[in-house]
C-alpha cells in the first residue's frame, strides 16, 4: 500500500499542474481512503467507469475527464449527484489531470498517441500542438487506414492536400481548432479528437488532410501509462479500464 498524499506528491512532481490554467480543477476532486492499494484508471470519469473502479475494488481513480468544468451547473444533484455517491459510498479517491496530461513530455496524450501511431522524432511544435515525421511516406487513405489499426476506430478524413504524408501534426480530443497552427508549420496533416463544421473548409481550401479519429481514441493513452508510472514507483497494483465511447 502507498499513502495518498505521496501519490499525490509526485503527480504534482510529474505533471506540474499548478502551471496550467484549466477548464477543471486538477488533482485530487473526491477524497477517499488515506492508503492505496489498487488504482483504476481511465478517459473519463462517468457512471458506469465508477461502478467499474468499485468491482475492482479501487482505492483511487485517475482520469483525464473529472468533474466540476467551468460553466457547469454547480448544484449536486442528477446524473452528477450519483456518480459522486457512489464514490463517497466506496471511500474511492477521484483524480482528474486535464491539460496537464495532454502536455506531459512522457505521460502526455500527445506524447503516447505517437508512439501508438509510430510517429517518429515526436516534439511540441506550438503550444499544446505536436509534429512529428512518418518513418515512410503514406498516401492519405493508407494513412487513414493505419489509423484505424492502431486506435481501433475509423477516422473521418477530409482536406485536399499533398499525394503522400511525411510531415504530421496532431493535439489529442476536441484540438480541431488548431488546424491552423499545422498549416502554419507547412504539414501535410494534422490530426486530432473532434472535427467542427469549418474544420473541414479549411482543411479543404489550405490543402491540408485531417482527421478526425475519436475524441475518447485519441486520449486513451495518457492515463494509461500514467497509472502504469505509479505502479511501478510504489509498487502497488494499477488498472486501466476503457469504457468505450464512439465519439
Amino acid at each position: 500500500m502507498a499513502p495518498r498524499d505521496k501519490i499525490l506528491a509526485k503527480l504534482s512532481e510529474w505533471l506540474n499542474p499548478s502551471e496550467f490554467q484549466d477548464y477543471c480543477p486538477n488533482g485530487l476532486q473526491v477524497e477517499g481512503k488515506s492508503e492505496i492499494n489498487t488504482i483504476v484508471t481511465g478517459v473519463t470519469a462517468s457512471r458506469d467507469l465508477v461502478e467499474a473502479a468499485i468491482a475492482a475494488n479501487a482505492d483511487m481513480l485517475i482520469v483525464h475527464h473529472g468533474y466540476f468544468w467551468k460553466g457547469e451547473d454547480q448544484a449536486i444533484r442528477g446524473m452528477k449527484r450519483e456518480r459522486l455517491k457512489r464514490l463517497l459510498d466506496n471511500d474511492i479517491n477521484l483524480l482528474a489531470y486535464h491539460l496537464p496530461l495532454d502536455d506531459h513530455p512522457e505521460y502526455g496524450n500527445n506524447r503516447q498517441l505517437a508512439d501508438i501511431l509510430g510517429i517518429e522524432n515526436p516534439r511540441p511544435l506550438n503550444g499544446l500542438v505536436w509534429e512529428g515525421e512518418l518513418n515512410e511516406p503514406m498516401s492519405p487513405e493508407k494513412f487513414s487506414q493505419h489509423i484505424a489499426r492502431a486506435l481501433h476506430r475509423e477516422p473521418l478524413r477530409v482536406g485536399n492536400g499533398k499525394a503522400e504524408i511525411k510531415r504530421v501534426g496532431w493535439c489529442t480530443g476536441a484540438a480541431q481548432g488548431f488546424i491552423n497552427t499545422a498549416i502554419d508549420a507547412g504539414l501535410d496533416a494534422y490530426i486530432s479528437g473532434e472535427i467542427s463544421e469549418p474544420t473541414t473548409h479549411t482543411a479543404r481550401e489550405c490543402g491540408i488532410h485531417y482527421y478526425a479519429a475519436g475524441h475518447h481514441a485519441t486520449e486513451r493513452y495518457g492515463v494509461k501509462a500514467l497509472g502504469a508510472a505509479l505502479e511501478k514507483e510504489f509498487g502497488i497494483k494499477h488498472r486501466f479500464i476503457d469504457c468505450d465511447n464512439p465519439v
